[in-house]
């Protein structure tokens, strides 16, 4: 016979996703009732209504020792559920109070079913189920209780009369109606402080969302998300994947230092990265980091496409990239910057060491490796707007965009000299003026910039070709 409030550290576990040191650490103040205290305060009750109904002589006297039992039964309980390894049993809370109902219906069929205390005795009992179990509790309960009430009632029989008298039925009712608004009190009370801590809770939740969105900026937003996401886990770990690796730095950008105030090229530099980061997330772009005017990204982790479409998005990023720079020198020279600032990139693809480097308490997700070092070279050996890419990226993205062969280049860590081309542009957006053409064939490639083409050299391509064909006719 007995009830108190769940336990608020439990709930606000459960439906705020807080631990014990979350609880603790609130300002906001548990008013808690224990159970001990509200076996307590349901027993006395009861001890109460029996010794009213001894003296009034509805009770026999032999009863008194029910009273014994109904003060030392709940400390017993608390040192058994406490101080034993009943503790570990799971809804310790709710099997203890099946046991109360138990008692209480033994109780009720004891006393002969006298109509006051027997109903007092059923209010405390179904008002704590419903507290502590809610209708399961109740409905759990209450048939335990009938169940306990009719044993006992056909072992020992009703009472002649099931009338209480005037000052018995007073206790009965205070006592009943005194454990009812206590413990609704304290109900009301921690209900209170749950939606306080609720709130605190929101707005601890609103606190870190917008913490989390401004941590993001110093994080790829792939990345970040699928930290975030428990994707990734935040530890010092790698791993090999093929990757496509993009480098871009401004052509003429150190002459341009010199020239302007710093506060003035410090704004022209972030809205280029500004506008350059907008277009390689827009095609799935990894961006790894900014380096004085240089950007570096990548393709193909935390997500891939599959190697050939990431090195064709890649090469799209550099093109989209590179004509988002005529329209942002148009705005430079409406802003009284005279020189032209022209990019260049460097685009290689292969096996790379991408995940987080650093120490424990401070890491870079970033990508190291001989490719990395190749798209760096790449970049820096590429003319102003020009796009360079290696060979393993043009035998992926050969077949929609249109390249030039630049020769071979010696790069550290390669034991061969490494082929390069320079994109030109897609192919589905060359007309039929367009300066390139390109044909492969096993046995026979040609590759034609009509632009770059003198006129000796001229006649000397149209007497090869006019060679070339004459053999073909022939065999």
């Amino acid at each position: 016979m007995m009830s108190t409030p769940a336990d608020l550290r439990n709930v606000a576990s459960s439906t705020g996703k807080l631990n014990h040191g979350d609880i603790q650490d609130s300002t906001v103040a548990i008013p808690p009732m224990p159970d001990y205290n509200g076996r307590i305060i349901a027993y006395t009750a009861t001890a109460a209504i029996i010794v009213t109904g001894v003296i009034q002589g509805i009770f026999q006297s032999s009863l008194l020792w029910v009273v014994a039992g109904a003060l030392t039964w709940p400390h017993l309980v608390h040192l058994l559920s406490r101080r034993t390894v009943l503790r570990r049993s799971p809804r310790i809370r709710q099997k203890i109070l099946f046991f109360d109902c138990v008692i209480g219906g033994a109780f009720i069929g004891l006393i002969g079913l006298v109509a006051i205390p027997s109903v007092s005795v059923v209010l405390m009992l179904m008002f704590s189920c419903l507290i502590v179990g809610g209708i399961r509790q109740w409905l759990l309960g209450t048939a335990l209780m009938f169940a306990a009430l009719t044993a006992s009632a056909a072992f020992l029989g009703i009472a002649d009369s099931l009338q209480t008298p005037l000052l018995t039925s007073i206790m009965a009712i205070a006592s009943t109606g005194a454990y009812i608004c206590v413990t609704a009190y304290y109900s009301h009370q921690q209900a209170r402080t749950l939606l306080l801590a609720k709130t605190q809770i929101q707005n601890q939740r609103e606190q870190s969302i917008a913490l989390s969105h401004k941590l993001s900026k110093y994080l790829s937003p792939q990345v970040w998300q699928s930290i975030f996401t428990g994707e990734r886990d935040v530890r010092l770990e790698t791993q090999r994947k093929k990757l496509a690796v993009f480098f871009s730095d401004i052509k003429g950008f150190t002459e341009l230092s010199e020239e302007m105030e710093p506060e003035a090229l410090t704004e022209l530099l972030n809205h280029y990265f500004n506008e350059m980061s907008e277009v390689a997330l827009r095609y799935g772009g990894t961006i790894d980091k900014f380096v004085g005017d240089s950007i570096m990204v990548f393709f193909g982790d935390p997500t891939s496409r599959g190697q050939r479409e990431d090195a064709f998005a890649c090469v799209s990023m550099a093109i989209d990239m590179r004509k988002h720079m005529k329209i942002m020198r148009q705005k430079w020279r409406s802003q009284g910057i005279k020189t032209p600032l022209q990019i260049r990139m460097g685009i290689s693809t292969g096996y790379t060491t991408v995940g987080n480097f650093g120490a424990e308490n401070r890491m870079d997700y970033t990508i190291i490796g001989k490719e990395v070092n190749l798209a760096s070279r790449l970049e820096s050996l590429a003319e102003a707007g020009e796009i360079l890419v290696s060979y393993e990226t043009f035998s992926l993205i050969k077949d929609r965009i249109m390249c030039r062969d630049k020769g071979e280049i010696t790069v550290k860590g390669f034991g061969k000299p490494v082929a390069i081309y320079e994109v030109v542009d897609f192919r589905r957006d060359m007309g039929p003026n367009r300066s390139f053409l390109e044909h492969e064939h096993s046995g026979f490639a040609m590759y034609l910039d009509s632009d770059k083409i003198t006129e000796r050299e001229r006649k000397e391509v149209l007497a090869a070709l006019e060679d070339a064909a004459d053999r073909l006719r022939q065999e």
